[in-house]
Order: structure tokens, then C-alpha cells, then sequence
């Protein structure tokens, strides 16, 4: 489904300098926006799987310390 057909109008409280110096230089707005949005949604999904795997990762990470890498004996570097 394309993503235009899906837009909807928001209201978003922004810095005034900001503002007035995105439209001076021509900056879409809504695509600015949205773009930053993104962003922050992938870096708190990022975030959050790491808090939720974080016992998983220690584990891991805690059983290549005490024997080394899975299948390093065959390792050609």
C-alpha cells in the first residue's frame, strides 16, 4: 500500500528559529517530519529489543568468554 494513500493531517508544536529557517530554505515540512519521526521510532525499537534481549546477549556473550568462538578451531583468519 503506497504510504501517501495512508497520511494524516497532524499538528506539531516546533521551534519558532527552526521553523522560520526550514522555510526559508524551501524544507517540506511533513517530510522533514516524518523522516525524524521515523528515526526516532527505529532508535527506541533498536533500543527496546536490546532491553528485552539483554539477558539473552549476557548469556551469549558470557559463553564465548569461557570457550571461545563456535567453530574457531576451523577459523582460516
Amino acid at each position: 500500500m503506497n504510504t501517501q494513500n495512508r497520511r494524516k493531517p497532524t499538528n506539531l508544536s516546533l521551534d519558532n528559529a527552526l521553523l522560520s529557517e526550514a522555510r526559508a530554505l524551501d524544507v517540506n515540512l511533513s517530510r522533514a517530519a516524518e523522516q525524524g519521526i521515523r528515526a526516532a521510532v527505529q532508535r527506541a525499537q533498536m533500543l527496546l529489543w536490546q532491553q528485552e534481549n539483554a539477558a539473552a546477549l549476557a548469556s551469549s556473550n558470557a559463553h564465548v568468554d569461557q570457550n571461545g568462538l563456535p567453530l574457531s578451531r576451523v577459523r582460516q583468519f
